[in-house]
């Protein structure tokens, strides 16, 4: 009997956070519904539904999915001829990408038997995703092993809206351009890139997944103004925050 070597997956959650584990096979997620947010050692995936996360097999990662539909693809290794490398990519979830995923479901990773038709039909798939993954979105934020940066990381995450390198100083007792050193030290990225970027990605799972006005999710992001939320988006994204949200099919106010 042949051996399985592909299959999908289906989610339909309200809540769910994995806990950190690996795969044998390669993962293709897709939120069809929702925002999917993956998490490795080396930093926070965002993945709404224009997007796609790539998942190597072996990678520890944890996964948060909420008030999620998703759609993974589990590929053989073998399937793939070329090096996929060993992090996370975010891909654009093109129409012929999540048309393909869709079809997939008919061969769920748990069947029993495999056969010829899906046998041909995830060789095609491997290989419209091997074309897509040096094509991958920047929707990542890094992490850190390092203590400090680890607390200064997580206190951004609490405190979006309203977070200011004064704020964080006078919080963790240091100043500003000691916290702005050590921070880009251990993260490889400047504070200002680090919090404008973290805005950015958590307005994007707010446009993906709900139906507050623009205006309010540039203020719950932190943006003092729609114009420079619309530029720094626009810069980001390469599309305003109105069309952002007509893409991923939310119907917006």
């Amino acid at each position: 009997m042949p051996t399985i070597r592909a299959g999908t997956l289906a989610y339909d959650t309200d809540h769910q956070v994995t806990g950190w584990h690996h795969h044998d096979l390669h993962q293709l997620e897709h939120a069809v519904e929702g925002v999917v947010e993956v998490e490795t050692a080396l930093g926070r995936y965002l993945c709404p539904p224009s997007q796609a996360v790539w998942i190597p097999a072996g990678l520890e990662h944890n996964t948060v999915l909420d008030a999620v539909r998703s759609l993974s693809v589990f590929f053989d290794p073998g399937l793939f001829s070329d090096d996929v490398g060993s992090r996370v990519r975010v891909l654009a979830a093109v129409p012929v990408l999540r048309e393909m995923m869709l079809y997939g479901l008919r061969w769920p990773i748990a069947r029993t038997a495999a056969d010829a038709d899906s046998e041909i039909y995830f060789a095609a798939l491997a290989l419209v995703v091997a074309n897509s993954l040096d094509q991958e979105q920047p929707l990542w934020l890094p992490t850190s092993a390092d203590p400090f940066a680890a607390m200064i990381i997580s206190y951004i995450r609490q405190h979006l809206a309203t977070v200011s390198v004064e704020m964080v100083a006078r919080e963790f007792s240091v100043s500003e351009r000691t916290l702005r050193r050590r921070f880009q030290a251990a993260v490889g990225m400047s504070w200002r890139e680090y919090v404008l970027q973290a805005r950015i990605i958590r307005a994007m799972a707010e446009l993906a997944q709900s139906d507050a006005a623009v205006l309010d999710v540039a203020v719950a992001v932190g943006f003092d103004s729609p114009s420079a939320f619309n530029r720094a988006f626009r810069a980001f994204t390469g599309t305003t925050p109105s069309d952002y949200r007509r893409h991923t099919g939310c119907a917006a106010g």
